[in-house]
């Protein structure tokens, strides 16, 4: 069976930079599961793993564009100090959760603490970098109703 839409797929994977600093890694954990054609993986590694078998591997180069995009300029901004909690030990990297203007859940970098003001960064924090991963396929399936319904994979016995 080969990688295609409407797939479940199991993968090892190493992600590197472009300096070949490990970023992210299966190795010594389960391999990552996603339904292909679920918008779950970037888009660029997505693409690259159709037509794949298991026992198959890749080294596939991802683009920013097909990535995480490019940074966003209005993605950093500042927020009034009184909005964190007073207790808060603010300090550069550090992430918290923000809100959107439709009240959904942002992750947010603080990149400068100043008395009243902390610029925060809402890119993603790969945004702009290109990405290298080397993949081995352990599995390819067919999905089940219940994962095309609910739009991703689920793991054994139908778990979340």
């Amino acid at each position: 069976m080969v990688i295609g839409e409407k797939k479940v797929v199991r993968i090892d994977y190493t992600l590197k930079n472009a300096s070949g600093e490990v970023l992210d890694t299966s190795e010594g954990g389960e391999p990552l599961s996603y339904l292909h054609g679920g918008h779950q993986i970037v888009p660029g590694l997505e693409r690259e793993l159709a037509g794949l078998s298991a026992g198959e591997s890749k080294d596939v180069v991802v683009a920013p564009e097909d990535g995480y995009g490019q940074p966003d300029p209005q993605g950093i901004f500042g927020v009034p100090r009184a909005a964190f909690p007073a207790e808060a030990q603010l300090s550069v990297g550090e992430t918290f959760m923000g809100e959107d203007d439709e009240g959904g859940a942002v992750p947010v970098r603080v990149v400068e603490v100043r008395e009243d003001l902390v610029i925060v960064d809402a890119n993603h924090p790969l945004a702009g970098e290109t990405l290298y991963f080397h993949v081995d396929v352990r599995e390819v399936r067919d999905a089940t109703l219940e994962e095309l319904t609910h739009g991703h994979a689920h793991g054994p016995g139908e778990e979340h």
